[in-house]
């Protein structure tokens, strides 16, 4: 893999456009958005910039290995970026807040699921629901 994002790119045969990089600014900055909130963010800055373009880019970016996505609930895929994609979701029901945990938080839950199922787990879509510390 290329070092940065814009070599990755055009090592692939792709452009780096201003959309690209402002969907990949938005991914970065919201940590956990859908394509309606990277949207939003990307119109702060360029206006002219529609969800469908939003939607290409994402598909585009996680095709290259830039970012991924998984569900927190049941609405629209929540993006973030691929180096960031190593951790647990913790959902809160009430409040809506999302905050990451490192994968070891899971491990004795995994290792039992192996050895009692033989079923190997992927930690990089687990998302775990319940009330956040502030909504006890």
């Amino acid at each position: 893999m290329a070092d940065t994002w814009q070599e990755e790119l055009r090592a692939r045969g792709y452009r780096v456009t201003p959309q690209r990089q402002l969907v990949l600014e938005a991914v970065t900055t919201l940590e956990h958005g859908t394509p309606e909130e990277i949207c939003t963010e990307v119109q702060r800055t360029a206006r002219g910039v529609n969800i469908s373009t939003v939607y290409r880019t994402l598909e585009l970016l996680e095709e290259l290995g830039l970012v991924k996505h998984t569900h927190l609930g049941h609405g629209p895929p929540t993006y973030h970026l691929a180096t960031e994609a190593e951790h647990v979701h913790l959902v809160c029901r009430k409040c809506g807040a999302v905050d990451d945990v490192a994968p070891s938080v899971a491990d004795q839950m995994i290792d039992l699921l192996q050895r009692e199922y033989g079923f190997q787990t992927d930690v990089h879509h687990l998302t775990v629901y319940g009330r956040c510390r502030k909504c006890g």
